[in-house]
């Protein structure tokens, strides 16, 4: 990618043209000219931070403006795709985790945001010139190729984006998306978009991290009660905070909720209705909960005068009371258990106190405080052999919850003879920022292009590393006789045989062609049959 030069002044001039145009303007290196200049750069820079207009032309790598002059002569078709990586040489067996398939879901958020409509103005090109002549030190942008898109197509981008429909779930190594340029003036736009595309990483990972977790849940749940009653609400987002940005918290929410119903990222709701639409009113739920400065505001001493407070200003919902300010396994014993017993008693199946450990070992942590009220509470064994608190009292684990945490969590549970019933868990930093590209290795690469008029199949195999070798040619998804999906590499998808494609046409020449509401999404995401058999990890 893109670098810095080590020192002396930047390149100048005309070589950096494509083909036999003309070669760039000297650029003016006076005082004046160069103070203009960055008083220009600056002002667009603090437009940027103000919240201006997205602008395209700006949202790519450094690299990705030259490259334009890049690719061999007569270049007028380029074609790109993107995958998770399948790692084939990777010992599986030292990962927890082997996330063998993904949960494809954000793309429509990204095209709906930032590529459909007019997205080029001259405003914006103006902007992006200045910036780059600046940035590069050197007139190295590609004017003449955004001028063209604005007059021939009005601003909109001459690309067509195929993809899976959102929420499916597809085993890594498979094609999810393709984009391609409509007009062969504009063979680089392909892999322009590529940077803000990839983008969709974010969402994919945090819905596959959050449909693995599920499967475990709905596993030991199964496996300890019988019954799937209550798993959209096993696993609720404590994220927002942890996350880098507002706009992350929404994406992130919104992926989470593709899987699951609980929810304090209260940013995903709105996403998830400006850009899906939902037949609820709402698509995440939550309920009245205490932190622990509505608890150590009352003081030490009056802890119980707290929880006392909570529970009967929230008497006929739902309340999570966070419960280790200063010693859970006391406030579970003795205030809960003993001075507030009366009052949780008392409350309805439909409105249990939760109590909120916060702090030690997760595992430890949850049997122990199990342990205190299974003696403080009448507990009652269930069909399947496991103990089950009475239904006005659970408790949330909702500190050091990861998906290798929650295992441990589940399977000790199990051992001890305590249904899943029991306990709901909150995830933060780990749903929704512990996370990276590489994780499911998500990757852009170009497969095919055309050149002097002949199609080209292309593709990397760098020697070091062959989990990077890319696919070739055009690509399509098919699905076997036995419901295996495969991806057909070199435009074979083509031949009738093989049925139809399943990347589906949903960004054409600058506009959404095809979207799926957030309902589709999760059903198209829900977990099957087969995933309830066996321990999934």
């Amino acid at each position: 990618m893109g670098g810095i030069w080590s020192g002396g002044s930047a390149p100048q001039g005309g070589s950096w043209q494509r083909g036999e145009e003309a070669a760039a303007q000297p650029v003016c290196d006076c005082p004046c000219s160069r103070q203009q200049r960055r008083r220009l750069v600056l002002g667009e820079m603090e437009r940027a931070a103000a919240g201006a207009e997205f602008n395209i032309l700006l949202a790519t790598d450094s690299y990705k403006v030259t490259h334009y002059l890049q690719y061999p002569p007569n270049t007028s078709k380029v074609y790109s795709y993107f995958e998770c990586r399948e790692k084939k040489t990777e010992n599986s067996r030292l990962k927890k985790v082997k996330y063998e398939e993904t949960v494809f879901y954000g793309l429509q958020y990204i095209l709906n945001k930032y590529l459909k409509g007019k997205v080029i103005t001259k405003e914006k090109i103006q902007e992006a010139k200045e910036v780059y002549r600046e940035h590069f030190q050197d007139d190295v942008f590609n004017e003449k190729g955004w001028n063209y898109i604005l007059e021939k197509y009005e601003g909109h981008l001459p690309i067509e984006v195929k993809a899976v429909p959102e929420g499916s779930v597809i085993p890594r190594g498979n094609v999810l998306f393709t984009v391609e340029n409509m007009d062969p003036e504009c063979y680089w736009l392909t892999n322009w978009v590529e940077t803000i595309l990839v983008q969709s990483w974010y969402p994919i990972t945090v819905a596959t991290n959050s449909r693995e977790q599920k499967k475990i849940l709905a596993k030991y749940l199964l496996e300890t009660s019988g019954s799937l009653e209550g798993l959209e609400y096993k696993l609720h987002d404590f994220g927002y905070r942890g996350v880098s940005s507002q706009e992350t918290a929404g994406i992130g929410a919104s992926a989470h909720l593709v899987n699951f119903k609980g929810t304090d990222t209260v940013a995903g709701i709105a996403l998830i209705k400006k850009y899906y639409g939902t037949k609820d009113p709402v698509p995440g739920y939550s309920i009245p909960a205490a932190e622990h400065s509505t608890i150590t505001a009352w003081g030490k001493d009056h802890e119980r005068d707290a929880f006392e407070h909570i529970v009967t200003q929230f008497s006929s919902v739902p309340v999570s009371v966070v419960s280790d300010s200063y010693d859970i396994y006391n406030a579970c014993e003795k205030i809960w258990g003993e001075d507030l017993r009366h009052l949780i008693v008392s409350r309805s199946p439909k409105a249990p106190l939760i109590i909120r450990p916060d702090s030690g070992n997760p595992l430890d942590t949850v049997l122990k405080v199990l342990e205190i009220l299974g003696k403080k509470f009448p507990v009652v064994e269930n069909a399947k052999g496991y103990k089950v608190l009475p239904p006005y009292i659970r408790v949330i684990q909702g500190d050091g919850v990861d998906i290798n945490t929650l295992q441990e969590i589940v399977e000790g549970m199990k051992k001890n003879k305590w249904s899943i019933e029991n306990v709901s868990f909150g995830s933060g930093g780990a749903l929704l920022q512990k996370l990276t590209r590489d994780l499911l290795n998500c990757s852009f690469k170009c497969s095919y292009v055309v050149t002097n008029g002949l199609g080209v199949n292309v593709f990397k195999d760098p020697v070091a590393d062959p989990n990077k070798r890319s696919k070739k040619g055009r690509l399509s998804l098919h699905r076997t006789p036995n419901g295996d999906f495969v991806t057909l590499e070199e435009g074979k998808g083509d031949l009738e045989e093989y049925g139809h494609d399943l990347l589906h046409t949903v960004f054409k020449n600058g506009k959404v062609m095809k979207s799926y509401s957030f309902d589709e999404v999760r059903k198209n995401a829900r977990l099957k049959d087969s995933e309830l058999e066996v321990a999934p990890h």
